[in-house]
């Protein structure tokens, strides 16, 4: 027996995200934002967070700050039910933060980095190797730490009889200097948007980004197509293209992506299928979108069941 379902290795910071914005901010002038949340962030918490709230036992490995924000990042966690054992903190660099423009289905982000930057394979506990059934990476464009030593990481967990998945979410440095040749047999799911797919593969087809990436996957590739829905893929030539569930009352898309891995990855531990794994990675991008935040629908099963059915007539048994 496993202590936990998952674990998440990753990026910590808070997210101060911005709504209802008048306009895209000019240098010398000044805007308003008629809403203003200050929340956990980060891609890899988010999805820990949504993903314990679903019911997965779920432990976190990053690093912190010790300051207010970093403080604010702990509690969060604790608040989801999401182990903070295994969490580093340090003086030496402050907590990661991102304020968030939200606009309709997109946003744009400004990010300090901080102790995100900063943790590396040997700053992880040895023992969280052998404490979970799947490890969860995500983010790591904006982790030099980590992706440094991200080959290191997965060649342990499959050593271990870990299964992962990775979403490497979006290289603010466009050089996507990423060998998937390499890294990817050693993912079992691996979880992009088609935008970070394309940008990986070198191309502006998704199609052909699909065939580049196909050969080197581990178990399957879901790509995340927003309201497109999204598409499963394995080596074998499947394909599964899912249709999305739609919010006619979106409040904001922020972790709408990460909401879809955590419902994906909830139903891949629980020993589900690849398609009803994708359905309802699908309804939890699309719950997601029903609240302000990435956790802001997730704050309980109850809660969750209930707007899955009152919002897209969906019954699921959490």
């Amino acid at each position: 027996m496993k202590k936990f379902d998952i674990i998440a290795i990753g990026e910590l910071n808070v997210d101060l995200i911005l709504n209802h914005i008048q306009s895209m901010p000019v240098i010398g002038k000044e805007i308003f934002a008629d809403d203003m949340l200050l929340t956990l962030g980060s891609s890899t918490a988010i999805f820990a967070a949504n993903a314990a709230s679903l019911g997965m036992k779920v432990a976190f490995v990053g690093m912190i700050g010790k300051d207010n924000f970093g403080e604010l990042v702990k509690t969060s966690l604790e608040k989801r039910s999401v182990s903070t054992r295994y969490l580093i903190e340090t003086d030496q660099y402050a907590t990661g933060a991102t304020i968030v423009l939200a606009y309709a289905e997109d946003r744009a982000n400004i990010t300090y980095q901080g102790s995100m930057d900063t943790m590396g394979f040997n700053d992880i506990d040895p023992s969280v190797f052998e404490i979970t059934k799947h490890i969860h990476i995500s983010s790591i464009f904006i982790q030099s730490g980590l992706k440094r030593d991200l080959l290191r990481i997965l060649k342990l967990a499959k050593e271990r009889g870990i299964t992962v998945s990775l979403d490497t979410q979006w290289d603010p440095m466009e050089k996507w200097d990423l060998d998937y040749t390499e890294i990817l047999p050693y993912v079992t799911l691996f979880m992009p948007n088609e935008t970070e797919l394309k940008g990986l593969a070198g191309t502006s087809d998704l199609h052909e980004a699909i065939e580049k990436i196909r050969p080197y996957i581990g178990e399957a590739c879901i790509v995340k197509c927003g309201s497109q829905g999204s598409i499963l893929f394995q080596k074998d030539g499947t394909t599964l293209e899912a249709s999305p569930f739609l919010n006619t009352e979106v409040i904001d898309t922020i972790g709408a992506g990460d909401s879809f891995n955590a419902g994906f990855v909830y139903s891949y531990v629980k020993g589900y299928s690849l398609a009803e794994c994708q359905r309802l990675g699908n309804l939890t991008g699309a719950i997601n979108t029903t609240a302000a935040g990435g956790i802001g629908a997730f704050t309980d099963k109850n809660e969750i069941e209930k707007r899955a059915l009152e919002i897209f007539g969906q019954t699921i048994q959490l």
